[in-house]
Order: C-alpha cells, then sequence, then structure tokens
C-alpha cells in the first residue's frame, strides 16, 4: 500500500493545488494533504480555515484526508507514515527549490521518497500569492479557485462584501 503527502500553505488552495490532489489520488493508495502552520509567515487565513476549505474542495475523492502540522516536513512525514512526499513543479525556479528540500527531507527521513508532478498547463502561471494580489486589487479571482474559496478571500480582504466580479457589482448609477 502506498501513502503519499502533499504538503503545503494552501493560503488559498487554487484550482492549481486542486489538480496535484486529484492527479496523486489516482497515483496512490492514499493522500494526506498535509496543511503547514508556519508561524513564521502572516497567513490570510488560519490553519482551520484552510483545513476546512481543502476538505470542501476535496470531498469527493475518497482516498484523500486532510491534517495540518508544524516543525519539520520528514518529521510530520515519518509520523503520518507515509512513502512518498508530493511536491508540484510550476517552472524550473520551482525545481531549484525543490531539489534541495527533496534532498534535505531524504536526509532528515530516510524512508521518503519525494515525487515531483508537473502542474498542468492551465495552472502553470498560478500560485496564492497571486490570487491574493489580484483578489486584492479587486479582480476577479473565480478562474483562479472555487467560487466558495473566492467568497472567503473576498469577505476577509473586503469584509463591506465588495467582490471585485462583474455581475456583483452595482451598475446603478443613482446620485
Amino acid at each position: 500500500m502506498s501513502n503519499a503527502l502533499y504538503p503545503g500553505s494552501f493560503d488559498p488552495v487554487t484550482y492549481g493545488h486542486i489538480d496535484i490532489i486529484k492527479r496523486a489520488a489516482r497515483i496512490f493508495d492514499t493522500l494526506t494533504v498535509g496543511v503547514l502552520n508556519n508561524n513564521v509567515k502572516s497567513p490570510l487565513f488560519s490553519v482551520e480555515e484552510r483545513v476546512k476549505m481543502l476538505q470542501t474542495a476535496c470531498a469527493g475523492i475518497p482516498n484523500v484526508s486532510i491534517s495540518s502540522w508544524q516543525g519539520l516536513l520528514a518529521e510530520y512525514a515519518r509520523q503520518a507514515e507515509v512513502d512518498v512526499i508530493i511536491r508540484g513543479l510550476r517552472a524550473v525556479t520551482d525545481f531549484e527549490y525543490e531539489l534541495q528540500m527533496a534532498q534535505t527531507n531524504k536526509k532528515l527521513n530516510p524512508k521518503v521518497e519525494t515525487v515531483f508532478l508537473t502542474a498542468s498547463l492551465e495552472y502553470a502561471y498560478l500560485s496564492s500569492s497571486v490570487v491574493r494580489e489580484v483578489a486584492a486589487f479587486g479582480g476577479d479571482i473565480g478562474i483562479f479557485v472555487p467560487d466558495f474559496v473566492a467568497r472567503e478571500i473576498y469577505l476577509k480582504l473586503r469584509p463591506e462584501g465588495v467582490s471585485g466580479r462583474a455581475e456583483d457589482k452595482d451598475t446603478d448609477n443613482e446620485q
């Protein structure tokens, strides 16, 4: 039985993340999506909110579970009893960093292998930081994330409910 772990911040989860999750779930018997609780970063969403969004996004994938963790990835992989760490690659620049991390994790936990999945072409440009930036400037992020995630982002960034989506904007020109 092969057990894999797809770790990340997922702040927020994007269609690119969901694509990697679906593809990895077809390859491995079980896939744990691990949401990093990183005290160094200031995430838009709490760990609990990110876990909940991922649970909703992955509800139809039976062999996927969502959990959170903090600390060293190699140690989390050991505790979760996984054989493989999944990492997504969008560009060559991702590879350099991910290769270094894979080698470090292998030194810290010799039992774990890292498998790289290249981003599907339609998501190769996409990152959580791009989503946050577009949303912060009122842009439509519906093409980057599921609708329920977009709503949560807009609520966080624009508590008054302005979403940036054309259909949500007031088109009346009343004075």
